[in-house]
């Protein structure tokens, strides 16, 4: 996949613009299962995504291919740390947004999210490839958030951008293996996000990790963020029948395809 095209892609579908609601589209995806989610996709960001679909299941041992896989994979993680980085940096802006007490978390954090986009940045250079232009982002999601006059908002959001963060990261990780200096340091990210959206679910009185009563206090628009985190069957072993639905679906974080990632992330990009 090419983040250039799809990001230029975005900008121009009629499926991201005032004529389609992303509020709906994303109600939509949570609602429909996987598989009509694909379908929702509009054919012409399907194909954008032909190759990204492909790196997750390559068997060849092609180094181009290894190579397109870990790129992609960098440049998707690339678009979500701008994503978050700027979100932040607006929030911490935003005159008497965010309380004194909870001011200095998420300075720290938008100090972590910057160093994330500087060292994706670098790695893709380091690679022989151009890293790709931070997007302009509509948190609003086209007015379905005013994340920036409301604080209880701008936590929903930032869990739900953790959330989405850290389930994407564990999506990828199979792309990044080829390169073992980049698998280390796409861990350790993944952990430093981890632990971010642990801190903010606790800032809503949520417990540090997903579990399914998380559809109780989070808007419908966000359902996609946790599509699939049910699952109670993990490699044959099934967690429901020890444990109990609930905890044994949340004993286990399931991942997000790099497809579902980048239709969660489109959905606030101009």
């Amino acid at each position: 996949m090419n983040i250039l095209k799809l990001l230029d892609k975005l900008s121009n579908d009629k499926f991201f613009t005032t004529e389609t609601s992303r509020l709906e589209t994303i109600t939509n995806l949570s609602s429909a299962g996987k598989k009509a989610a694909v379908a929702s996709i509009p054919f012409g960001l399907g194909a954008l995504m032909t190759t990204s679909a492909k790196a997750e299941t390559v068997t060849t041992t092609d180094s181009s291919l290894f190579k397109n896989a870990l790129t992609d994979a960098l440049q998707l993680a690339l678009v979500l740390e701008y994503l978050e980085n700027e979100f932040y940096a607006m929030g911490l802006a935003a005159g008497t947004l965010i309380p004194n007490g909870d001011r200095a978390v998420f300075m720290q954090i938008s100090k972590h999210e910057a160093a994330h986009v500087n060292f994706l940045k670098s790695t893709l250079t380091s690679l022989g490839t151009t890293p790709g232009a931070k997007p302009t982002f509509d948190f609003t999601a086209n007015g379905s958030f005013s994340p920036f006059t409301d604080y209880s908002q701008f936590l929903v959001l930032a869990q739900a951008f953790e959330d989405t963060g850290v389930r994407a990261y564990k999506g990828q990780a199979g792309n990044v293996m080829s390169n073992k200096a980049v698998l280390q340091a796409a861990l350790q990210i993944h952990s430093v996000e981890a632990r971010h959206a642990s801190q903010v679910r606790r800032m809503r009185a949520n417990k540090g990790w997903i579990e399914l009563a998380d559809g109780g206090n989070m808007p419908p628009a966000t359902n996609a963020v946790y599509a699939g985190e049910d699952v109670t069957n993990q490699a044959g072993f099934n967690t429901a029948t020890a444990f109990g639905a609930a905890a044994g679906s949340a004993a286990y974080d399931e991942i997000l395809t790099g497809s579902d990632a980048q239709t969660i992330a489109s959905l606030f990009i101009v």
